[in-house]
């Protein structure tokens, strides 16, 4: 590969442009980048999950992901490119399946909480879903793998699950959320 990143600054996107992986010119906030913009985004708190303690079997999928999510956001880069296959869709099911199978069945949504770990689980879901939609959006104008699409939606349950395993592992409650809390007669927290 040798000295491929020698220069980090090129001035080339002063102007509000950038180069996309064949060497064509977009705006920066062209729905491509946008796309691959959030899978970065994605992919870096992917990272801050992996600095927390975390379950093997998470650590070891989340390690995968972040590879996935390079393959993923090369693809959005490179238009007509094609680098995430069915089999990357099936190892986040499996991953999901073996997590969800030791967890209570939800009867109330839940709100992002518990412990730190669960909580950057939920905040990498809520940016995968983005995402999800920016690359939605993409395939609205220009073509987006299906495949594409249906590892970030996998990805957004599994991270979501995971949330709810960590949680779990370190004997901490999911944070229910409690829609009818002022229907109880309790006093108002902020009086």
């Amino acid at each position: 590969m040798g000295n491929r990143l020698s220069r980090i600054y090129t001035k080339t996107g002063d102007q509000g442009e950038t180069g996309l992986g064949d060497g064509s010119r977009v705006p920066k906030d062209h729905p491509r980048v946008e796309a691959y913009g959030a899978v970065d985004e994605l992919n870096s708190v992917v990272g801050i999950l992996l600095s927390n303690p975390l379950p093997e079997i998470i650590q070891r999928c989340l390690t995968e992901v972040q590879h996935d999510l390079f393959d993923l956001g090369g693809e959005l880069c490179i238009p007509g490119h094609r680098l995430v296959v069915d089999r990357q869709v099936e190892k986040l099911e499996e991953v999901l399946d073996t997590l969800n199978a030791d967890l209570k069945p939800l009867k109330e949504f839940i709100l992002p909480g518990g412990t730190q770990t669960s909580a950057f689980c939920h905040l990498a879901r809520a940016i995968c879903r983005r995402a999800e939609r920016r690359a939605v959006s993409l395939s609205r104008v220009e073509d987006v793998s299906p495949v594409t699409l249906r590892y970030l939606n996998r990805l957004s349950d599994l991270l979501f699950v995971m949330a709810r395993s960590v949680n779990h592992a370190s004997g901490r409650e999911d944070v229910l959320w409690d829609r009818n809390r002022f229907l109880k007669g309790e006093p108002d927290p902020v009086e």
